[in-house]
């Protein structure tokens, strides 16, 4: 913004040595020091108080498009109770017949094993049910 530089500061020190004194130009820096000290904590707490705001802002909109999405699952959640629900009823009101399963079973020799050395050896056969 200002674009002063070493000379330029040299100048202004020279010229205030002449007007103010030797005497009390200790005493003005110091001021100027703590004026100086002063804006700036006041300017970084303004630009602290800016962010913070914003960040709240960001935050505020986060917080509102999470309950909007809350919102929208609980609704698809009851639209699915809902359809259950309705699916059960209907199941109750109008029973249909439920297909019978046959138990279908398959033989299956017996294993070799199982017979004894000194009996003869006859096919048996065991049934299984089929999964």
């Amino acid at each position: 913004m200002f674009d002063i530089g070493f000379s330029e500061i040299v100048v202004i020190m020279v010229v205030a040595l002449i007007v103010i004194g030797p005497e009390r130009l200790p005493k003005v820096a110091r001021t100027l020091g703590h004026l100086w000290g002063r804006a700036q904590r006041y300017v970084n707490g303004v630009r602290a108080d800016i962010e913070r705001d914003l960040q709240l802002d960001e935050m505020r909109k986060i917080k509102q498009k999470m309950e909007e999405e809350a919102m929208a699952i609980g609704n698809s959640a009851k639209q699915a109770v809902q359809s259950v629900d309705q699916h059960l009823q209907s199941i109750t009101e109008s029973p249909e017949p439920t297909p019978v399963v046959e138990n279908k079973t398959r033989s299956v020799p017996v294993a070799a094993t199982d017979v004894k050395p000194n009996e003869v050896s006859t096919s048996v056969q065991q049934k299984f049910p089929i999964d």
